[in-house]
């Protein structure tokens, strides 16, 4: 193809991406519902210019673990820990945990009854789909309130994360006896410490780099950063977690050495300069990727009847689960909690990292496509109806205080 063609085409779909966003916030239709749409239809006019096909399977996970990286890191910049965040941040981690591992069991169950293959293989095939995706729910809920907003920024973002370590536990392990948990600590507290050591590290970069160009170099390590973790099967995503954290709180820190060495007077003007740059690669990586996976996938292949049935069950144990313990559990307001568990960018990430000998079977891809749009077309129902409430609410005090006025100035007369 043409260079020139090629330009217009990457220009076009960061325009209409932006143009999907707008439609996202007055809608509340996930703008990457919309990307996938686009990419679907690409398969049909793609075509009429010449392109019978284009191989973009390879550079699928290259681009959803960047944009995994960049989503988690931006969600963790825009948190500040307080001491009253304590309670949220253990109850959106007991609601993560909880619900990924009773959802990932039940769908195991449900595919050993489907395909009678083993548990570690089911187990494996499960979990993508128990995990919320918080590339889709992060900036899906921008406008809602902020102790929502919060709620659903750590749920699904530990939901990411624990869900990467529950996976990689999975695969690495036929049996699950102590020395299984015992490796797993182990992993998760080097992990920490690592994750404590890199961010120290980052700040003094962030202070002592002068050169203009600063904060690229820092994602491209905290990039390098997460793939070797990866290398060494540690949960990474931890990592960049934490660091979005300690930047965004390092002000809190009580130590006066540690303010003396790496606190600098430009901090707080850089974070915002850094949460700027992040927000924006983001939304580029999110936009490719999500027009790739629709692509790539065949909408013809939801016809199946087992897909739709399996998908179906699959859906409501979801929202089943979730439903019950944020009721009973975590004593959680349902509204619009329950709706946003979307499943996307982690899911398919994990997906397409299952062992070719673990694999399920050819309707696997269908299977995950069903659950992806299914929940969030839930999502989309559930933002909708809370923003409708909210309309309706407001109509009603702005009645009744217009009701209140007019008494008072017949009263007056």
């Amino acid at each position: 193809m043409d260079t020139t063609y090629i330009l217009i085409f990457l220009s076009l779909v960061v325009v209409f991406s932006y143009i999907f966003d707008l439609i996202a916030k007055r809608t509340k239709i996930p703008s990457v519902l919309l990307l996938f749409g686009t990419g679907l239809g690409l398969q049909y006019i793609l075509p009429y210019f010449g392109i019978e096909s284009l191989n973009v399977l390879q550079v699928l996970p290259v681009v959803g673990t960047i944009g995994l990286v960049l989503i988690v890191l931006e969600g963790a910049l825009e948190l500040r820990f307080e001491k009253a965040k304590i309670k949220l941040i253990r109850k959106t981690f007991g609601s993560a945990f909880f619900i990924l591992i009773i959802t990932s069991l039940l769908i195991t169950f449900l595919f050993r009854y489907v395909t009678h293959l083993p548990f570690q293989t089911c187990l494996v095939n499960a979990i993508p789909l128990g995990i919320i995706s918080s590339a889709i729910a992060i900036p899906s809920v921008a406008d809602l309130k902020k102790e929502k907003k919060e709620f659903i920024i750590y749920d699904s973002t530990f939901s990411d994360i624990l869900g990467i370590m529950f996976f990689n536990f999975a695969i690495a392990n036929e049996t699950y006896g102590w020395n299984a948990y015992l490796n797993l600590t182990q992993d998760t507290l080097i992990t920490l410490i690592l994750a404590i050591i890199i961010s120290v590290i980052f700040l003094f970069l962030m202070k002592r780099i002068t050169h203009h160009i600063k904060f690229f170099l820092i994602l491209a390590l905290l990039i390098l950063v997460y793939a070797v973790g990866k290398y060494y099967h540690l949960s990474s995503l931890i990592i960049v977690l934490f660091l979005g954290l300690f930047l965004n709180n390092a002000e809190i820190i009580p130590l006066q050495k540690f303010k003396k060495f790496f606190l600098y007077e430009k901090l707080r003007h850089d974070l915002d300069q850094f949460l700027l740059l992040t927000a924006e690669s983001a939304f580029l990586i999110r936009t490719f990727f999500f027009l790739i996976f629709g692509y790539y996938m065949n909408i013809n292949s939801l016809i199946d009847i087992s897909v739709l049935m399996n998908g179906l069950i699959v859906v409501i144990t979801i929202y089943a689960i979730r439903g019950l313990y944020l009721k009973f559990g975590s004593r959680t307001p349902l509204i619009p909690e329950l709706f946003v568990s979307p499943r996307g960018l982690i899911s398919i990430l994990l997906f397409f990292s299952v062992p070719t000998e673990m694999r399920l079977n050819e309707s696997a891809d269908s299977l995950l496509l069903f659950v992806i749009l299914a929940t969030s077309l839930v999502m989309t129902y559930g933002l909708v109806s809370t923003r409708k409430e909210k309309e309706d609410s407001g109509k009603t005090e702005f009645d009744a205080l217009r009701g209140r006025r007019r008494g008072s100035s017949k009263i007056r007369i």
